[in-house]
């Protein structure tokens, strides 16, 4: 994790409540992707921890919804706007391909609404190491939709859902999976729910990766609002996560 100051590139609406920052400024902070940042906002005591969508040597790229007064706050914070950032905090998601993962070329990437930003660069990262990557992004509506056209421009196969069927399979997420046969390992984020949900649809045997989203206090581990329980203790979603394997969750029943 790193601190330092990052310049507003770019602060554009792409659907409903769904906007796009970029932002000028250390990308080599972000070493996996699956980590957020944690922005100081003017006048709000706590930061703001956002996903990160995509991130190369010279920028940061999130995308938010606007879900109470201090992202609405962002969505008027204008070009040349300075920004104080931790950047690369948590940790990111495992990458088929290497490590305990080595033998899997297969990747399913599943996303719900503003949990669909952080797959895009592990998207990238797994199509650069030679690995066919599948997506399913769900929406409640077409009018909510984003980032499509860019996985696909990535070369991702990519499956759509929507709860009332304006766009693509008309359900959850659930409903547009592939047949099972057809990919090695899955990786989601999106609202719990949504997480649990694909727990119980996708084979036990298939390895997963599971990306929280949880309130949090400060972001970095010193407060421990964000703690849950998993086998064998505790984790912190923002210091130990968000990206929790699918052998260490507990789901509440």
């Amino acid at each position: 994790m790193k601190k330092g100051k990052y310049i507003i590139t770019e602060n554009t609406n792409l659907a409903a409540g769904i906007w796009k920052m970029v932002l000028a400024g250390d990308g080599t902070a972000v070493t996996a992707p699956g980590q957020f940042i944690d922005i100081k906002l003017d006048g709000r005591y706590l930061r703001r921890p956002i996903s990160v969508h995509d991130a190369d040597e010279g920028s940061i790229t999130i995308i938010y919804k606007v879900l109470g007064h201090g992202t609405d706050d962002m969505t008027r914070y204008e070009p040349g706007k300075p920004l104080d950032v931790l950047a690369g905090c948590g940790n990111g998601f495992q990458t088929c391909g290497d490590g305990s993962l080595s033998q899997l070329r297969r990747p399913l990437l599943i996303g719900g609404g503003v949990g669909i930003p952080p797959l895009y660069l592990l998207a990238k990262k797994l199509i650069a190491s030679g690995c066919l990557s599948q997506v399913v992004l769900g929406f409640n509506s077409a009018e909510d939709a984003f980032c499509i056209e860019e996985f696909r421009a990535l070369g991702c196969t990519v499956n759509v859902a929507s709860a009332d069927g304006s766009l693509g399979t008309k359900g959850f997420v659930t409903d547009a999976l592939p047949a099972a046969d057809t990919y090695d390992c899955f990786y989601t984020c999106g609202p719990l729910p949504m997480l649990k949900a694909l727990d119980k649809a996708i084979p036990a045997g298939i390895p997963g990766q599971f990306s929280f989203e949880e309130r949090m206090g400060c972001g970095f581990g010193a407060c421990m609002g964000c703690t849950i329980p998993v086998k064998g203790g505790y984790k912190r979603i923002c210091k130990d996560g968000p990206v929790l394997a699918r052998e260490e969750i507990l789901w509440e029943k």
